[in-house]
């Protein structure tokens, strides 16, 4: 019997928020949190799609903030599997803000999810194999895993 495979562009989840006032502090800006939440979800999706399994998060990497979404803009997660273990899955989600008058679009943050899949039982359970099956697909998946690193990497070089 041949091993489950699942492609990476099968993960691919699209999701947007339009920022209204509850999600926003006092400057009208996103919460960090509300950001963090619609990151998880949309990294869920993306695991699911792929292991064809619920998915629970296992951990969330380094997020740093590096521009604001406003007020009446919309919030543009994408997420994809990038790199798979036994039970898990590793996901990239990036966030853009958009406004939606003028089209302009611009990276908000970036960060790496683990998540496992689960069983009927709750179990962890086996996932497929990661396939890249075009030159996109492979350039993506090496992409994500040395921004991984890197940010991997700086995190540990600020803690030292």
């Amino acid at each position: 019997m041949s091993e489950p495979t699942a492609t990476l562009d099968e993960s691919r989840t699209e999701m947007t928020e339009l920022l209204l006032p509850n999600d926003t502090n006092n400057l009208g800006r996103a919460l960090g949190g509300a950001v963090l939440h619609w990151m998880d979800i949309c990294g869920a999706i993306a695991a699911m799609r792929f292991s064809n399994r619920q998915c629970v998060t296992a951990s969330m990497d380094h997020v740093d903030f590096i521009g604001p979404i406003d007020l009446g803009e919309v919030a543009v997660m994408e997420a994809y599997v990038f790199n798979v273990g036994r039970t898990s899955v590793d996901v990239k989600v990036d966030v853009h803000a958009e406004n939606p008058k003028t089209d302009e679009r611009r990276k908000t943050t970036t960060s790496f999810l683990t998540f496992v899949a689960l069983d009927d039982d709750g179990k962890p359970t086996p996932v497929p194999r990661l396939v890249c099956e075009t030159d996109e697909e492979e350039e993506l998946r090496a992409e994500a895993v040395a921004a991984r690193a890197d940010q991997l990497e700086s995190v540990i070089e600020r803690m030292e």
